[in-house]
């Protein structure tokens, strides 16, 4: 039977008018099968055309939104799950403030988690100055199985493009406030738990490559996070100890080499391109 789905779309003061607007019309308007609602979390304060575009866009949309005004800037993974909690449906799909969904996005993955899938990604495709400007494809690995294997060393999915039962994500505690790398905490956590995944090869959603983009994966801040997190997956028996040992060797490293051979290294072994 068909169901209902929110929309989760966090915005904070860094985001720009016009790129939110592209993303969200992109995932509501133009989508041949819309989602129901959707739940725009402001976290923290936002310049003033920021607001005046996230209430013209609420009171514009073709379905109802409502906005989760946060006192304060909380972060990413505390943001959505303040915005988790809001959404009504048991089905909802992450979508960023400055990307954009294929129109038939939602037609594709509500299928799959209507079907028995607790969480499906898909490919996406990297843009630069605009969304004809395609620089990379990155494509996640498709069999249950394979995404399994590949979340013990790497993200196994493409997090701007998922859709997830609501439910299953509360249960196993939300995303917390792991900078960088809270989604990839939250795969763990249901995989662990039992839930069926999915991704689909074909990209749904244009991700824009910003500057700096590599230099936040790195530096000692990213490293002692890192390392908190694969402690955490050994804690959780998520990884064994060669595995663990492997992760703080490769992706310990990671963080701490220089951006040109970081932005290599993610292209080559972290994340998974297709020319």
């Amino acid at each position: 039977m068909p169901e209902q789905l929110s929309l989760l779309l966090p915005v904070w003061a860094g985001d720009q008018p016009d790129f939110l607007t592209e993303a969200f019309r992109s995932s509501v308007d133009d989508q041949t099968r819309r989602p129901d609602e959707v739940v725009i979390v402001r976290d923290g304060p936002v310049p003033a055309a920021l607001e005046e575009r996230i209430a013209k866009l609420a009171v514009t949309s073709p379905v109802p939104v409502e906005v989760v005004a946060l006192e304060r800037n909380v972060g990413l993974g505390p943001a959505l799950d303040a915005g988790l909690a809001a959404c009504r449906y048991a089905v909802v799909a992450r979508m960023d403030a400055d990307d954009i969904s294929l129109p038939h996005r939602f037609a594709v993955q509500m299928p799959i988690i209507e079907g028995g899938a607790d969480i499906v990604g898909s490919g996406l495709l990297e843009f630069g100055e605009h969304p004809d400007d395609v620089v990379g494809t990155r494509t996640p690995p498709t069999e249950p199985r394979d995404i399994r294997t590949r979340a013990r060393f790497a993200v196994p999915f493409n997090h701007p493009t998922v859709v997830y039962r609501r439910a299953l994500v509360r249960s196993v505690g939300g995303y917390t406030d792991f900078p960088l790398m809270e989604d990839y905490l939250l795969w763990a956590k249901m995989i662990v738990a039992g839930a069926q995944v999915a991704n689909l090869e074909e990209p749904l959603v244009k991700y824009r490559v910003g500057a700096g983009a590599y230099a936040r994966r790195g530096g000692l801040r990213q490293l002692r996070v890192e390392v908190a997190l694969q402690w955490r997956f050994r804690s959780m028996g998520f990884t064994t100890g060669g595995q663990f040992a492997r992760n703080l060797l490769v992706r310990g490293g990671y963080r701490l080499v220089p951006e040109r051979v970081r932005r290599i290294a993610y292209r080559n072994v972290i994340a998974t391109y297709r020319s």
